[in-house]
Protein backbone atom coordinates (compact mmCIF):
# COMPACT_ATOMS: atom_id res chain seq x y z
CA UNK A 1 0.00 0.00 0.00
CA UNK A 2 1.32 3.49 -1.26
CA UNK A 3 1.42 6.38 1.43
CA UNK A 4 -1.44 8.50 -0.43
CA UNK A 5 -3.23 4.93 -0.49
CA UNK A 6 -3.19 5.19 3.54
CA UNK A 7 -4.85 8.35 3.52
CA UNK A 8 -7.36 7.87 1.14
CA UNK A 9 -8.63 4.47 2.91
CA UNK A 10 -8.52 5.85 6.28
CA UNK A 11 -11.44 7.11 8.45
CA UNK A 12 -11.82 10.63 9.98
CA UNK A 13 -11.04 8.74 13.57
CA UNK A 14 -8.30 6.64 11.77
CA UNK A 15 -6.40 9.59 10.26
CA UNK A 16 -3.59 10.62 12.44
CA UNK A 17 -3.80 14.10 14.18
CA UNK A 18 -2.26 16.79 12.55
CA UNK A 19 0.50 17.06 15.48
CA UNK A 20 1.38 13.57 14.35
CA UNK A 21 3.18 15.78 11.32
CA UNK A 22 7.00 16.25 12.20
CA UNK A 23 7.74 19.43 14.01
CA UNK A 24 11.68 19.61 13.48
CA UNK A 25 13.50 19.23 10.35
CA UNK A 26 13.38 15.59 9.29
CA UNK A 27 15.11 13.95 6.18
CA UNK A 28 17.36 16.80 5.84
CA UNK A 29 21.27 15.43 6.78
CA UNK A 30 20.43 12.06 4.82
CA UNK A 31 19.35 14.14 1.38
CA UNK A 32 21.60 16.78 1.77
CA UNK A 33 23.80 15.57 -0.87
CA UNK A 34 21.72 14.63 -3.51
CA UNK A 35 18.70 17.60 -3.39
CA UNK A 36 19.53 21.36 -3.65
CA UNK A 37 19.53 22.07 0.18
CA UNK A 38 20.93 25.12 2.48
CA UNK A 39 21.03 26.98 5.11
CA UNK A 40 20.82 30.83 5.62
CA UNK A 41 19.92 33.90 7.52
CA UNK A 42 17.89 36.87 5.39
CA UNK A 43 16.93 40.23 5.71
CA UNK A 44 14.20 41.98 3.57
CA UNK A 45 13.89 45.41 2.80
CA UNK A 46 11.46 47.69 0.71
CA UNK A 47 13.13 50.16 -1.29
CA UNK A 48 11.03 52.50 -4.05
CA UNK A 49 11.51 51.60 -7.58
CA UNK A 50 12.81 55.16 -8.13
CA UNK A 51 15.94 54.29 -5.80
CA UNK A 52 16.89 50.77 -7.55
CA UNK A 53 18.99 52.37 -10.32
CA UNK A 54 21.45 53.61 -7.28
CA UNK A 55 21.47 50.41 -5.21
CA UNK A 56 21.92 48.87 -8.64
CA UNK A 57 24.88 50.49 -8.92
CA UNK A 58 25.97 50.01 -5.09
CA UNK A 59 25.65 46.23 -5.40
CA UNK A 60 27.51 46.06 -9.20
CA UNK A 61 30.40 47.85 -7.69
CA UNK A 62 31.08 45.01 -4.61
CA UNK A 63 29.00 42.08 -5.88
CA UNK A 64 28.48 40.12 -9.35
CA UNK A 65 25.73 39.80 -11.53
CA UNK A 66 23.98 36.61 -11.91
CA UNK A 67 24.60 35.02 -14.86
CA UNK A 68 20.75 34.55 -15.21
CA UNK A 69 19.57 38.18 -14.52
CA UNK A 70 18.98 40.31 -16.95
CA UNK A 71 18.28 43.84 -16.18
CA UNK A 72 14.51 44.07 -14.79
CA UNK A 73 14.37 40.61 -13.51
CA UNK A 74 13.12 37.29 -14.64
CA UNK A 75 10.33 35.96 -13.94
CA UNK A 76 9.81 33.99 -10.93
CA UNK A 77 6.48 32.22 -10.08
CA UNK A 78 4.95 30.14 -6.94
CA UNK A 79 2.03 27.93 -5.86
CA UNK A 80 1.97 27.79 -2.25
CA UNK A 81 0.30 25.07 -0.60
CA UNK A 82 -1.48 25.20 2.54
CA UNK A 83 -4.61 23.67 5.21
CA UNK A 84 -7.84 24.54 4.68
CA UNK A 85 -7.66 26.51 7.80
CA UNK A 86 -4.09 28.30 6.41
CA UNK A 87 -1.95 26.58 9.11
CA UNK A 88 1.14 27.71 7.56
CA UNK A 89 -0.12 31.32 7.17
CA UNK A 90 -0.83 31.55 10.68
CA UNK A 91 2.28 29.83 11.72
CA UNK A 92 4.07 32.77 10.11
CA UNK A 93 1.72 35.52 11.11
CA UNK A 94 2.35 34.19 15.11
CA UNK A 95 6.25 33.74 14.76
CA UNK A 96 6.76 29.97 15.56
CA UNK A 97 10.47 29.47 15.79
CA UNK A 98 9.84 26.52 13.75
CA UNK A 99 7.13 27.02 10.67
CA UNK A 100 7.46 25.45 7.00
CA UNK A 101 5.19 25.78 3.73
CA UNK A 102 5.33 23.85 0.60
CA UNK A 103 5.54 25.38 -2.78
CA UNK A 104 5.85 24.28 -6.57
CA UNK A 105 8.03 26.97 -7.74
CA UNK A 106 8.76 27.80 -11.85
CA UNK A 107 11.89 30.00 -12.56
CA UNK A 108 10.51 31.55 -16.74
CA UNK A 109 7.66 32.60 -18.36
CA UNK A 110 4.66 31.28 -17.17
CA UNK A 111 3.08 31.29 -20.64
CA UNK A 112 5.59 29.02 -21.63
CA UNK A 113 4.75 26.13 -19.22
CA UNK A 114 4.41 23.07 -20.41
CA UNK A 115 3.64 19.37 -18.88
CA UNK A 116 7.91 19.00 -19.54
CA UNK A 117 8.82 21.86 -18.42
CA UNK A 118 11.36 21.78 -15.42
CA UNK A 119 9.94 22.81 -11.88
CA UNK A 120 11.05 22.37 -8.35
CA UNK A 121 8.88 21.19 -4.95
CA UNK A 122 10.53 23.16 -2.23
CA UNK A 123 9.98 23.12 1.78
CA UNK A 124 11.28 25.91 2.82
CA UNK A 125 10.85 26.33 6.56
CA UNK A 126 12.17 28.58 9.57
CA UNK A 127 14.31 27.16 12.78
CA UNK A 128 15.18 30.02 15.20
CA UNK A 129 16.48 33.15 13.04
CA UNK A 130 17.64 30.49 10.32
CA UNK A 131 16.08 29.71 6.99
CA UNK A 132 16.49 26.44 5.14
CA UNK A 133 15.75 25.30 2.17
CA UNK A 134 14.95 21.85 0.46
CA UNK A 135 13.99 20.67 -2.76
CA UNK A 136 13.64 18.93 -6.10
CA UNK A 137 13.20 19.32 -9.58
CA UNK A 138 10.73 17.24 -11.31
CA UNK A 139 8.91 17.96 -15.01
CA UNK A 140 5.63 20.10 -14.29
CA UNK A 141 3.29 17.59 -15.43
CA UNK A 142 4.64 14.85 -12.76
CA UNK A 143 4.77 17.76 -10.49
CA UNK A 144 0.88 18.21 -10.50
CA UNK A 145 0.10 14.67 -10.83
CA UNK A 146 1.97 14.05 -7.38
CA UNK A 147 0.70 17.45 -5.56
CA UNK A 148 -2.61 17.81 -6.92
CA UNK A 149 -3.47 14.56 -7.96
CA UNK A 150 -2.39 12.84 -5.16
CA UNK A 151 -0.41 10.43 -7.38
CA UNK A 152 2.74 8.68 -6.08
CA UNK A 153 6.00 9.33 -7.98
CA UNK A 154 9.17 7.68 -8.20
CA UNK A 155 12.91 8.81 -7.19
CA UNK A 156 16.28 8.28 -6.51
CA UNK A 157 17.21 6.35 -3.37
CA UNK A 158 18.69 9.49 -2.05
CA UNK A 159 15.53 11.86 -2.71
CA UNK A 160 13.05 9.13 -1.01
CA UNK A 161 13.36 10.84 2.85
CA UNK A 162 11.76 14.32 1.28
CA UNK A 163 9.14 12.72 -1.12
CA UNK A 164 8.07 11.04 1.88
CA UNK A 165 7.68 14.00 4.09
CA UNK A 166 6.37 16.15 0.91
CA UNK A 167 3.78 12.70 0.38
CA UNK A 168 3.36 12.65 4.76
CA UNK A 169 2.68 16.51 4.99
CA UNK A 170 -0.54 16.65 1.93
CA UNK A 171 -2.22 13.50 2.98
CA UNK A 172 -1.94 14.30 6.69
CA UNK A 173 -2.86 17.75 6.57
CA UNK A 174 -4.79 17.42 3.50
CA UNK A 175 -2.91 20.36 1.98
CA UNK A 176 -4.04 22.37 -1.22
CA UNK A 177 -3.56 24.83 -3.59
CA UNK A 178 -4.44 28.42 -1.59
CA UNK A 179 -2.47 30.93 -4.30
CA UNK A 180 0.41 32.07 -6.42
CA UNK A 181 2.61 34.87 -6.07
CA UNK A 182 4.90 35.74 -8.60
CA UNK A 183 7.48 38.78 -9.40
CA UNK A 184 10.19 39.82 -11.44
CA UNK A 185 13.82 39.01 -9.76
CA UNK A 186 17.24 40.36 -10.01
CA UNK A 187 19.79 38.39 -8.40
CA UNK A 188 23.92 39.50 -7.05
CA UNK A 189 25.82 37.06 -6.12
CA UNK A 190 28.94 37.54 -3.86
CA UNK A 191 32.68 37.76 -4.58
CA UNK A 192 35.99 37.02 -2.87
CA UNK A 193 34.98 37.52 1.10
CA UNK A 194 31.51 37.64 0.16
CA UNK A 195 31.00 34.17 -1.85
CA UNK A 196 28.18 33.47 0.86
CA UNK A 197 26.02 36.39 0.14
CA UNK A 198 23.16 36.62 -2.01
CA UNK A 199 20.95 39.92 -2.84
CA UNK A 200 17.86 39.90 -4.61
CA UNK A 201 15.49 42.81 -5.86
CA UNK A 202 11.99 41.60 -6.84
CA UNK A 203 10.01 43.82 -8.51
CA UNK A 204 6.06 43.95 -9.59
CA UNK A 205 4.99 41.47 -6.70
CA UNK A 206 1.64 39.77 -7.80
CA UNK A 207 -0.51 36.67 -7.41
CA UNK A 208 -4.00 35.04 -7.68
CA UNK A 209 -6.11 32.68 -5.78
CA UNK A 210 -7.74 31.02 -8.62
CA UNK A 211 -6.96 29.39 -11.96
CA UNK A 212 -3.56 27.97 -10.30
CA UNK A 213 -2.39 26.40 -13.64
CA UNK A 214 1.04 27.94 -14.71
CA UNK A 215 0.30 28.59 -18.07
CA UNK A 216 -3.72 29.35 -17.28
CA UNK A 217 -3.31 33.36 -18.71
CA UNK A 218 -5.66 34.25 -15.60
CA UNK A 219 -5.47 37.64 -14.39
CA UNK A 220 -2.82 38.70 -11.98
CA UNK A 221 -3.09 41.14 -9.15
CA UNK A 222 -0.34 43.51 -7.35
CA UNK A 223 -0.30 42.35 -4.30
CA UNK A 224 2.69 45.00 -3.15
CA UNK A 225 2.58 48.55 -4.60
CA UNK A 226 4.23 48.25 -7.60
CA UNK A 227 5.99 51.41 -6.65
CA UNK A 228 8.01 49.27 -4.74
CA UNK A 229 10.50 46.86 -4.62
CA UNK A 230 11.48 44.07 -2.12
CA UNK A 231 14.82 43.39 -1.36
CA UNK A 232 16.74 40.35 0.27
CA UNK A 233 19.96 40.05 1.91
CA UNK A 234 20.91 36.36 1.97
CA UNK A 235 23.98 35.16 3.85
CA UNK A 236 25.27 31.77 5.16
CA UNK A 237 26.84 33.11 8.51
CA UNK A 238 26.76 36.96 8.32
CA UNK A 239 25.53 40.01 6.56
CA UNK A 240 28.64 41.84 5.75
CA UNK A 241 28.79 45.49 7.26
CA UNK A 242 28.89 47.22 3.65
CA UNK A 243 25.89 46.22 2.57
CA UNK A 244 24.51 46.83 5.77
CA UNK A 245 25.14 49.92 5.69
CA UNK A 246 24.06 50.49 2.50
CA UNK A 247 20.56 49.72 3.26
CA UNK A 248 20.61 52.83 6.02
CA UNK A 249 22.57 54.91 3.78
CA UNK A 250 19.67 54.56 1.58
CA UNK A 251 16.77 54.58 4.00
CA UNK A 252 15.46 51.23 3.26
CA UNK A 253 13.35 49.96 6.35
CA UNK A 254 13.97 46.01 7.64
CA UNK A 255 10.13 44.38 6.59
CA UNK A 256 9.07 41.79 8.08
CA UNK A 257 7.46 40.39 5.05
CA UNK A 258 6.14 37.08 3.40
CA UNK A 259 5.27 37.09 -0.31
CA UNK A 260 3.02 34.65 0.54
CA UNK A 261 1.09 35.69 3.27
CA UNK A 262 0.79 38.88 1.70
CA UNK A 263 -0.82 37.31 -1.45
CA UNK A 264 -3.46 35.64 1.35
CA UNK A 265 -4.43 38.94 2.69
CA UNK A 266 -5.14 40.65 -0.45
CA UNK A 267 -7.40 38.29 -1.65
CA UNK A 268 -9.50 38.36 1.57
CA UNK A 269 -8.64 34.83 2.69
CA UNK A 270 -7.56 36.11 5.86
CA UNK A 271 -8.19 39.23 7.70
CA UNK A 272 -4.55 41.70 7.70
CA UNK A 273 -2.02 41.18 10.23
CA UNK A 274 -1.26 44.26 12.19
CA UNK A 275 2.40 42.72 12.34
CA UNK A 276 2.56 43.69 8.26
CA UNK A 277 4.10 47.15 6.90
CA UNK A 278 1.61 49.12 6.29
CA UNK A 279 3.74 50.47 3.20
CA UNK A 280 3.06 47.37 1.41
CA UNK A 281 -0.56 47.72 1.86
CA UNK A 282 -2.69 48.51 -1.83
CA UNK A 283 -4.30 51.54 -1.59
CA UNK A 284 -8.23 51.91 -1.30
CA UNK A 285 -9.39 52.26 -4.95
CA UNK A 286 -6.27 50.88 -6.51
CA UNK A 287 -6.81 48.68 -9.80
CA UNK A 288 -4.45 46.13 -9.11
CA UNK A 289 -4.69 44.36 -12.14
CA UNK A 290 -1.25 43.23 -13.67
CA UNK A 291 -1.37 44.33 -17.41
CA UNK A 292 -0.82 41.23 -20.11
CA UNK A 293 2.96 40.93 -21.05
CA UNK A 294 4.79 43.09 -18.22
CA UNK A 295 6.09 39.96 -16.44
CA UNK A 296 7.34 38.44 -19.88
CA UNK A 297 10.84 37.99 -20.61
CA UNK A 298 13.23 36.90 -23.03
CA UNK A 299 15.80 35.49 -21.08
CA UNK A 300 16.85 31.70 -20.25
CA UNK A 301 16.95 30.98 -16.48
CA UNK A 302 17.41 28.23 -14.57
Amino acid sequence: MGVFDRFRTSTPQDMPPTDAVPTAPTGYRQTAGSLHAFNRYEIKYFVDELKVPELRRELAARMDTDPYSPHGGYPVTSLYYDTPDLRFYWEKIEGLRFRRKLRMRLYGNPSECTDDTPVHIEVKQRVNRVTQKRRIAMPYGTAQRWLDGRQEVGCDPPQRPFVHEVTTLIGNLDLRPIVTTGYLREAFVGREADLGLRVTIDHKVHGRDRDFGFASGAQNRFVVPPKLAIVELKANERVPYWATDLTARMDMSVVRVSKYCQSVEAFGLAPRSRFGAPGLVLPQGFDGRVPTGLLETTTTVP
